[in-house]
């Protein structure tokens, strides 16, 4: 898999709580924001903010979501870009299961 989304992508995703079994990320992007290849292991994503993004595989091929605040979007292992598509600056919580 590509390299760790916090190595990777620093302007967008900051760690809030690390323990031996998970890790708590805080992503944040403005709008047009886009981040390079990265991976995540299975991991739980809580939109704290309404937004548009769009997960591009390295393949290439994408998918866009729109997330309301409050929406729960559950993941296995992942390797994708992330991007902002929308027009406000979005806010997500991220519970990476080690």
């Amino acid at each position: 898999m590509a390299n760790d989304a916090v190595k990777v992508a620093p302007h967008v995703y900051k760690v809030l709580a690390e323990t031996d079994k998970v890790r708590v990320l805080e992503a944040r992007m403005k709008p047009g924001a886009k981040t390079e290849l990265h991976s995540h292991p299975t991991h739980v994503a809580v939109a704290t903010t309404p937004g548009k993004y769009r997960f591009a595989g390295p393949d290439g091929k994408a998918m866009d979501a729109e997330l309301k605040a409050g929406e729960t979007m559950v993941f296995e292992p992942t390797e994708h870009t992330t991007e902002n598509i929308g027009d406000n600056e979005v806010v997500a919580i991220l519970v990476e299961v080690k």
